[in-house]
């Protein structure tokens, strides 16, 4: 049983982690969240339900194996504090939204959302590339079938689960392989260099924790095939940095506008200006506004306890 920070509603920190009904890694029903997690030979199948929710909320982890032990455990509650964001405090960002005009009613609206984090820095990356000049559906088909063709698996009843793959995964993949699947033939280099680089630790994405924003982007925009979206999504979806907006992220933008009630366009320079008088949640006002448009799309419920709503 952990303790998640409070508020928090999973259903809400399941969906700005899998941002679209087709997800196939990340699961959600409706009651559980489900994600299958690769350890060391191993491959488990974590699920996670909320118990309680107001000022005490649990969830229940439940981890389905063939060899549980503890050392599993506590990586399975490691992967589920990261990838739903349980021990992010967001009281400093609720007390800053109280009776503004509209960040007020946005974050009252999806009041316990946790801002998460991809599971290692190779998916963050990977999620980023595969939807660079895409729209975010055709991204998410996309690494659908990359799990589901080099991912590890698990048989659950009559329903089969797919884990993200892993640098070690690839080390037999050839780009033309990946082509098969979706990637173009510079993303499939970059992908496989990516991979790359990491089974020999000459890049972790870890290693910029403690570097600033621009020292960050500038060390990331190194890797092949990584620009300055890529690389802000990287330190947002990464490395937990919520005051950073992608600012060339067009859906966020498209979502940005239409929250604001603007007519023009915006571009990176706007988008910065415009995001000036909230700069310490930029990144929170992105999860936001992505849940937005998801409720918009039909796809989150509308009873503010989920626990009450499933009983």
């Amino acid at each position: 049983m952990l303790k998640p920070k409070p508020p928090f509603r999973l259903d809400l920190a399941a969906w700005t982690i899998r941002r679209r009904p087709e997800n196939v890694i990340d699961h959600w029903d409706g009651s559980v969240y489900r994600r299958v997690l690769p350890f060391k030979e191993e491959v488990a199948l974590v699920e996670v339900t909320q118990r309680s929710s107001g000022m005490h909320p649990r969830l229940l982890i439940q981890v389905n194996c063939d060899n549980e032990s503890p050392e599993l455990r506590s990586v399975a509650s490691a992967a589920v504090e990261r990838l739903l964001g349980i021990r992010v405090d967001m009281q400093g960002f609720y007390e800053f939204a109280a009776g503004k005009p509209k960040l007020g009613p946005l974050a009252s609206r999806f009041r316990g959302m946790k801002p998460p984090r991809f599971l290692t820095g190779f998916e963050c990356l990977v999620n980023a590339i595969a939807c660079q000049q895409f729209s975010l559906a055709a991204g998410i088909q996309i690494l659908n079938r990359f799990s589901e063709t080099f991912g590890r698996s698990f048989q659950s009843s009559d329903t089969g689960y797919f884990a993200f793959p892993r640098p070690k995964d690839l080390i037999q993949v050839h780009e033309e392989e990946l082509r098969e699947i979706g990637f173009s033939r510079q993303k499939a280099a970059a992908l496989l260099d990516l991979a790359r680089l990491e089974r020999t630790g000459e890049f972790k994405l870890w290693q910029l924790q403690k570097v600033s924003d621009e020292a960050a982007v500038a060390e990331l925009c190194r890797l092949h095939g990584v620009g300055r979206w890529t690389a802000e999504y990287a330190l947002l979806r990464g490395l937990g940095r919520l005051h950073v907006f992608p600012g060339d992220d067009v859906g966020a933008r498209n979502n940005l506008c239409r929250w604001l009630g603007l007519s023009e366009q915006l571009d990176y320079e706007k988008v910065a200006r415009v995001l000036k008088r909230w700069k310490h949640f930029g990144g929170l006002i992105y999860f936001h506004l992505l849940l937005e448009k998801l409720a918009a799309g039909g796809h989150l419920a509308t009873s503010a306890d989920p626990v009450a709503r499933d009983r």
